[in-house]
């Protein structure tokens, strides 16, 4: 029997400290930066799923909504949203918080996609993901639209 998880078992939520070291001229969060974080959590919550060592296979669609300032918490939850074989999509959002107001605001949201390695660096299988709420289930439906939309893009570089 295929093993399946519920995304909250592998979900990851990290908070970072935008530091002088982290910002670019104009004292926001250098983009390169954010990115990285980013990539980190999601790679978390997909090593939690499949259990396994993951690889970055793509990234779609990275907006950024609102710069993040110097001194501002950042606030970063990444959910798996759809699986196939061996590979994984994953949400990350990425909250902006200053901690003198109180203010949270969404910075940034993208997707990733991460393949499942075994101990041979090969791509193994990973268990199914089953959703559980309307969102959950909203984020899995749409996955196949995301999904062929990269495989065009990938066609078309070629």
């Amino acid at each position: 029997m295929k093993k399946i998880k519920h995304p909250r078992e592998s979900a990851v939520e990290m908070t970072e400290l935008v530091l002088p070291n982290d910002t670019n001229l104009l004292g926001n969060l250098l983009g390169g930066k954010l990115m990285h974080w980013m990539d980190i959590a999601a790679g978390m919550a997909a090593a939690r799923h499949s259990n396994h060592v993951v690889v970055t296979a793509a990234v779609d669609n990275l907006v950024f909504h609102h710069p993040i300032q110097l001194g501002e918490l950042v606030n970063l939850k990444a959910v798996v949203t759809w699986t196939g074989r061996t590979s994984m999509e994953l949400l990350v959002k990425v909250y902006a918080e200053n901690t003198e107001t109180g203010l949270i605001k969404l910075a940034n949201e993208a997707f990733f996609t991460f393949v499942a390695l075994d101990k041979n660096s090969k791509s193994c299988s990973v268990p199914e993901l089953v959703p559980q709420t309307d969102n959950e289930k909203s984020l899995l439906e749409e996955a196949a639209i995301r999904r062929e939309t990269r495989l065009k893009l990938k066609d078309s570089s070629h």
